[in-house]
Order: C-alpha cells, then sequence, then structure tokens
C-alpha cells in the first residue's frame, strides 16, 4: 500500500445504555482497529457502573472488552479523534489473483460459508450471474453492482437472524445485509471475502438524512491486498474507520450480551471535524461538521 497522508480529522463514537435485573456478562467491540490509513489521536472509553473491563483480541484480532452489567442502568461511552486519509478506498492490486490452492491458509476461513453468508446455497445464482465475468475485480465489481442494484435499502429493516440467501430473496435490507450477499457470492467463486463494521463519515458526499449509526460494508483479498467494497452505497468512499472485521456479523457485533439486558438508549456519531476546535469528551456539536458537502476539506 502507498503512502497517503493522514491529513483529515473524524470524530467517532457511542454512547450506549443497557438496563438489567442480574450481573449479565457482556463483550464489547468498539475501538478503532490499528491498522490501514487510520491514526488514532484522542480516545476515551469507559463502561460506568460495570465490574472493570480487560481487553483482549479476538481470533479476528479485533480489540474486545469483556465486562459485566450491573443490575441498574450501565452507560458506555466511546469517543475518539481519528486522523484519516482524503484519498478513497484504494483499488491497487499489488499482485494478480491467487488462485485458492495459492491462498495464504490463514484466509482460507473467508472463502467457507458461514452463519450470515450462505455461499453454500448462492452457488447457482453466482454462476448464472456472474460465472461469464473475468475472475478478479472484474468479478468482485460486477457483484457489487448486482447487489446494489436488486436489493433495496430500508431503513430498520434489519433482522439479526437473516442470511444472504434470505436477504437476496426477500431484495430488501440494512447495510449489514448488503454487506453479507456480496461476501457469500464472493466466496461461491472461492474469493476470500470478509464481513467489516465501522464508522463511515459524510465526505465528499451529502448526509442520507438517517440517523448516524455504525456502518457495515466488506472486503475482498484481490491480488495480496484486502480490497474495500461497499454494496450499500457502491463507490469508493473517504474517511472509513473500521472497528472490526470477521466472518461475518456475529464477529462484528459491537456489544456481544450473555443473558438479559436491554439497550435503553443508542447514539453514534462520525464526522469531520477540526482538531484545533473539538477534543474527545467536547459536547456531540454538529453544527462543527465539516463534512456533509461535495468538496474534500483539509485543515
Amino acid at each position: 500500500m502507498n503512502w497517503t497522508p493522514l491529513n483529515i480529522t473524524v470524530r467517532v463514537g457511542c454512547r450506549l445504555v443497557y438496563g438489567t435485573s442480574v450481573p449479565t456478562p457482556a463483550l464489547f467491540v468498539l475501538k478503532p482497529r490499528l491498522e490501514g490509513r487510520v491514526l488514532v489521536m484522542q480516545e476515551r472509553l469507559s463502561f460506568g457502573i460495570g465490574q472493570p473491563a480487560y481487553e483482549f483480541q479476538d481470533s479476528h484480532g479485533n480489540i474486545t472488552y469483556r465486562s459485566t452489567l450491573m443490575p441498574g442502568s450501565n452507560e458506555i461511552n466511546h469517543d475518539a479523534l481519528v486522523a484519516v486519509s482524503s484519498l478513497p478506498d484504494s483499488r491497487e492490486m499489488m499482485w494478480p489473483v491467487q488462485s485458492v490452492g495459492q491462498l495464504p491458509y490463514e484466509l482460507l476461513r473467508y472463502t467457507l460459508p458461514s452463519r450470515y453468508c450462505d455461499s453454500d446455497k448462492l452457488l447457482d445464482l453466482a454462476w448464472n450471474q456472474f460465472g461469464q465475468i473475468a475472475h478478479g475485480l472484474p468479478r468482485v465489481q460486477a457483484i457489487c453492482d448486482w447487489v446494489h442494484q436488486n436489493i433495496e435499502y430500508r431503513y430498520m429493516s434489519g433482522r439479526s437472524d437473516l442470511s444472504a440467501s434470505e436477504v437476496i430473496g426477500r431484495r430488501y435490507g440494512v447495510c449489514r445485509d448488503f454487506a453479507h450477499a456480496a461476501i457469500a457470492l464472493c466466496r461461491a467463486f472461492n474469493l476470500p471475502a470478509r464481513y467489516v463494521t465501522g464508522h463511515l463519515p459524510d465526505i465528499a458526499c451529502l448526509d442520507s438524512g438517517s440517523p448516524m449509526d455504525f456502518h457495515a460494508y466488506c472486503e475482498v483479498y484481490l491480488g495480496g491486498e484486502w480490497l474495500t467494497f461497499d454494496p450499500r452505497f457502491n463507490t469508493r468512499r473517504i474517511g472509513r474507520v473500521k472497528v472490526a472485521h470477521g466472518a461475518d456479523a456475529v464477529d462484528g457485533a459491537f456489544a456481544t450480551i450473555y443473558g438479559e439486558a436491554k439497550l435503553t438508549y443508542f447514539q453514534v456519531w462520525c464526522y469531520q471535524v477540526d482538531p484545533r476546535e473539538v477534543s474527545v469528551g467536547s459536547p456531540i456539536d454538529l453544527s462543527k461538521r465539516m463534512d456533509n458537502q461535495m468538496t474534500v476539506r483539509v485543515v
């Protein structure tokens, strides 16, 4: 990957409030992964009245916190300023596409069906629709084009039990559904593909109007690089901040609760700021956002 200046600052974070009547174990994946074209400049993470949180890396390398929600209201806060590049998602391939027999062994799990990416049920569709398209980048882009054009985005339509084949069958969903569908279709051709969740600011584009939320997309291993694809928007975007990746949404959940705890408040923020005017812990003030316009502002 070529060096690029990290010349834009994005503020990302969330406030989660859970209520429970008994001590409830929980895992949280909220901090940005320290990889790629990002640099965490400031960061704060707190778990309220819960028991002390212990950090570890899961099997996909995601920064995970293990804690216990205590009876009553539990507030989890994350806030960070992250430096990102003003360049859009890369499409640069270092080498030709490798066959499955040449792939590094640690990537083979991303070629297999998983709970939400049931590629084994989509083989006929995949080969009938994309079998005549050149393997590699052209085929992956064709898959993303098809998902974008054939699945309707419906805000708040997501369900935690839907697999890729079911999403394709009903033809609508949310960003995680778009990602699962594209991943499953890529895996039908033995292309390693993984689910990604994180933050996506509106740099060089306009806000869609929906409340800010975590965003799901995918990465496909092509020519020695994990390249980013986003079938929900289907365009190369600027300023992504990855939080987690894995086989599917099971590995990308921001919270995994082992018991009965109710999410009573949910707020996510992701917007470009001037680091000379905004710090971690400052009030969330969208009047200070520098994105939500068609030009890229660098300060």
